[in-house]
């Protein structure tokens, strides 16, 4: 079933989705659209693809070039107000880049998640002192100040909280490579809390933790990503470089990230085993 916390993202999305397909039902180009009401095409193209808010009387223009019943425009400008609303990741959007904010806002309505992961520990998983080393150690490259590394970490624990703690929420499913739980970020004691961290995080009932083994035969060459499913939208995956994200919603590519993620889970340790090697990860980390 959907969040009870809607995303104004996600509306916004559905808004965009919305408008595009009245538009085609009525075999009108972008273009067609536009000029009957007087708007260059661009415009008619950011509000579907949800890069321009349209206003109510952008939406009421729309209504009225596309003849749709009240209901339907009721329907429109509920969506409307729904994305106008402030997501709490847009109190954190100075720090972070805008397609991560825009990830956060999909990530809140998101159903089930599948995270992998070969590098280090993904971020909802992460303890404070691990994730301030994460962001410490991409400092020298990206120039983060001493007030953006803050303002990242929070907003990390504030991603925890509201995906791993609010009510209904979402099947999360990740699989780590070995080498992300031996790659020290920090001293040891930052270690050994992770690893004591993924444990206790493992054991809650809407979360699975695999990892795969380096023994392992690994099917699939492919760098992290992480692959959102929705009860009302079409799945994205969301991918993550040293300078920049993008989002890949193809449905044929996206069915491909399904299935890449379910050949590693099937070669990686199951839970029970993958505990065992996180404790003795943590023991190691003991010195």
């Amino acid at each position: 079933m959907p969040s009870q916390q809607g995303s104004p993202t996600v509306r916004r999305l559905r808004l965009g989705q919305e408008l595009r397909l009245l538009r085609e039902r009525k075999k009108l180009t972008g273009a067609r659209a536009a000029g009957d009401l007087g708007w260059s095409p661009s415009k008619i193209s950011r509000i579907e693809a949800a890069k321009t808010m349209p206003s109510a009387e952008d939406i009421k223009a729309l209504a009225e070039l596309y003849k749709i019943d009240s209901e339907k425009r009721d329907e429109l400008f509920a969506l409307l107000r729904d994305a106008d609303q402030r997501g709490w990741w847009e109190d954190y959007e100075d720090a972070l880049p805008e397609e991560y904010t825009r990830f956060l806002g999909l990530e809140a309505e998101a159903t089930f998640q599948r995270n992998w992961e070969p590098q280090i520990v993904p971020g909802l998983l992460q303890t404070e002192d691990y994730a301030r080393e994460v962001v410490l150690s991409v400092r020298g490259i990206s120039r983060i100040t001493h007030s953006g590394v803050r303002s990242r970490v929070e907003a990390r624990l504030d991603r925890q909280q509201r995906v791993l703690h609010r009510p209904q929420p979402s099947q999360l499913r990740f699989v780590l490579d070995e080498p992300a739980l031996m790659r020290r970020f920090g001293e040891p004691s930052v270690m050994r809390a992770q690893m004591e961290h993924l444990l206790e995080m493992s054991l809650l009932p809407h979360v699975s933790v695999q990892v795969l083994a380096t023994e392992a035969l690994h099917p699939v060459n492919t760098g992290a990503f992480i692959h959102l499913k929705f009860a009302e939208f079409d799945d994205v995956v969301y991918l993550e470089q040293l300078y920049t994200a993008h989002f890949v919603d193809d449905l044929e590519r996206v069915a491909g990230y399904e299935t890449a993620f379910d050949y590693i889970k099937s070669q990686a340790l199951d839970e029970d085993e993958s505990r065992v090697l996180i404790q003795r990860k943590a023991m190691m980390w003991r010195g």
